[in-house]
């Protein structure tokens, strides 16, 4: 059995940050209209829809994920984009180096020695068997196959994401979008792996006009949004707290890490007391029992406003999705959490589409009346001077996070390419 990925597979490259290209720095993108876009629920819609498309690919598959197993699902994988690299596809794979740090050199060699260009983001080795690259991840999940066709969301390329891996099984979901918003995923796309791109104008640069960010008025429009530790720390969250401040009717959350700061909390509790039906769907059943009890601390103070909030008990929830009254949508790799919002690189898409918006309704409310539970308003006793205390420090923790993560940790992440090494390697394994 090859041993896992260490530093040594890794070719070491100069981490001192760079001049920055201007041309290419602090782009913002726009609204798309005339975009198909399809809702992917779980593996069992994901895998078929994304492997199909990289059979089918000609020129070039960009894909990034945070976590990439040795399992049947990943063994697909390899096999499909070794078999594109020898057809004379053009591929750069990039995978986070916490997320993928157990795959073996075997298993990432058989990918490059194919010619699919392979990056690691932030691979170290671990010490006294812990590892140590835990903050600042790249936890985007894209992938677009010819710029003619995406797929963006929360949905990692492991057999956890299907049904027929157990009780531990996933519940998430992604999107396949084609139409004119693929050209800025896939501009986004190759800027991020360090492929050439086309500059964009000085007017498709960050804009200042911050209330257009989250709003489009016409169906079929997409946006790509996302959250870098630079110019755009804060985008995805200026999103949700421009969408809940104009919810008129209803609001769906689902979110697997619910654990946001404080301007969030108080705009989910300010819209249901101005009487928008404000839902929450969160991990009842979650695969870091940390995460659960971190979202029941804040329970009370959104109860108490009149939001709903259900936790989903039949396995752990993945996803990453929301929606505003009928027509505003959002899928992503961003968590309402203090990792995501503070810390990761994530990238969601903004929908304003009212077919979209009815099926992830419904889809949502047949999960939440027919496989969670509601949290009753008393859940908890309230009251009680360590209640009091806790939710005093919880709330001051929140509102401070974002600036006290900014200093950790003190190295700056960088992709680094796979280097297969020179010594003789077995065979690649073959999936069980």
């Amino acid at each position: 059995m090859s041993a896992t990925m260490d530093k040594a597979t890794v070719e070491q490259v100069d981490t001192t940050p760079t001049e920055r290209n201007p041309a290419l720095a602090d782009i913002e993108y726009g609204w798309h209209g005339n975009n198909r876009v399809t809702l992917l629920e779980n593996g069992e819609e994901y895998f078929p829809r994304v492997f199909e498309a990289i059979r089918r690919a000609e020129t070039e598959i960009l894909l990034e994920t945070f976590i990439l197993f040795e399992d049947k699902v990943g063994y697909e994988l390899r096999d499909l984009l070794v078999e594109a690299a020898q057809r004379g596809v053009r591929i750069t794979v990039s995978l986070d180096g916490f997320g993928c740090g157990e795959l073996t050199t075997d298993f990432l060699a058989s990918l490059s020695d194919a010619g699919v260009r392979l990056q690691m983001f932030d691979p170290a080795p671990r010490h006294l068997g812990i590892r140590t690259n835990w903050f600042r991840r790249l936890h985007r999940k894209i992938v677009v196959v010819d710029g003619v066709i995406a797929f963006i969301g929360g949905i990692n390329f492991s057999a956890d994401h299907l049904g027929d891996f157990g009780p531990e099984a996933k519940q998430d979901y992604s999107v396949e979008v084609k139409g004119p918003a693929v050209v800025d995923i896939h501009h986004f796309a190759l800027l991020q792996s360090g492929r050439p791109a086309r500059a964009k104008y000085w007017w498709q640069r960050r804009r200042s006009r911050r209330n257009e960010l989250a709003f489009s008025d016409h169906d079929g429009q997409v946006r790509l949004v996302y959250r870098d530790n630079h110019e755009h720390q804060t985008d995805i969250e200026e999103v949700y707290l421009q969408v809940l401040r104009s919810a008129q009717r209803r609001v769906v959350i689902a979110n697997a890490y619910f654990f946001p700061g404080y301007r969030l909390l108080r705009e989910i509790r300010n819209a249901a007391r101005r009487g928008v039906e404000v839902r929450l769907i969160l991990q009842g059943q979650p695969d870091m029992m940390i995460a659960k009890l971190a979202a029941r601390m804040l329970y009370d103070y959104l109860l108490k406003a009149g939001v709903t909030i259900y936790e989903y008990c039949e396995r752990p929830l993945h996803g990453k999705v929301a929606l505003v009254d009928e027509d505003w949508s959002t899928v992503g790799s961003s968590n309402l959490d203090p990792l995501s919002l503070s810390l990761n690189l994530e990238a969601n898409v903004l929908i304003r589409d009212r077919t979209f918006n009815r099926e992830l309704f419904e889809r949502l409310d047949h999960l939440s009346r027919e496989h969670c539970t509601a949290m009753p308003e008393n859940h908890a006793p309230r009251g009680l001077l360590w209640r009091m205390t806790i939710g005093f420090m919880v709330f001051h923790f929140l509102r401070h996070f974002p600036a006290w993560a900014g200093w950790l940790p003190a190295h700056k992440p960088r992709l680094k390419p796979f280097s297969p090494p020179t010594a003789v390697r077995s065979e690649p394994h073959e999936p069980l």
